[in-house]
């Protein structure tokens, strides 16, 4: 109740506009992208509290070190070690197969600056997992922000791609130089 409200007010005082298509209703994955900026992370939030999403999201473990760490595990977060990144892929699979319900935030686009790949951990999850892939994002040029249409994956990499490539085209994050194309290293 106090999330809802607390997005509430900051969409009423925000800049920025909420469009999104329905909040999804089953496990999903969730991509935020453009990744660009620090202020994606309070924009995700923003979006998921509106929508009631309840959400778990990838982030560096540094960032759980000390005083933050309650706070970020609080807020949904999940650690991942950079050394070894394809346990976390493992670990979320295996949540979802306990049965937790949850929308997985993950910018594929890395961390903010410095990629010329998308990070493909989005899609093996939601390939292993069963779980459908939800489009969120942020645009800068239309200062709008939300959820856009959640897809199936069919296992055909270049096409389920071609696909996101599509949405996210005409889309530019808060620093749109740090922008990164749709493309997975797997597309060959």
């Amino acid at each position: 109740m106090l999330r809802r409200l607390t997005a509430r007010i900051f969409w009423l005082c925000s800049r920025w506009t909420l469009r999104t298509h329905p909040a999804p209703t089953q496990p999903t994955v969730l991509i935020g992208a453009p990744h660009t900026s620090n202020w994606d992370f309070v924009l995700m939030l923003g979006i998921a509290w509106r929508l009631g999403v309840d959400v778990r999201w990838l982030g560096k473990k540094s960032l759980f070190h000390g005083w933050r760490g309650p706070v970020m595990r609080a807020l949904g977060g999940i650690p991942v070690d950079r050394d070894d990144p394809g346990r976390v892929v493992g670990d979320v699979v295996a949540q979802v197969r306990q049965g937790e319900v949850f929308g997985l935030v993950v910018t594929p686009d890395g961390t903010r600056r410095g990629h010329t790949h998308w990070k493909s951990g989005f899609y093996r999850i939601a390939r292993e997992t069963g779980m459908p892939v939800t489009l969120g994002y942020v645009d800068r040029t239309t200062m709008t922000c939300g959820l856009g249409p959640t897809i199936e994956l069919t296992g055909d990499i270049p096409a389920d791609m071609e696909r996101i490539r599509a949405f996210y085209a005409d889309k530019a994050g808060l620093r749109p130089a740090h922008r990164v194309e749709p493309r997975l290293r797997e597309e060959g």
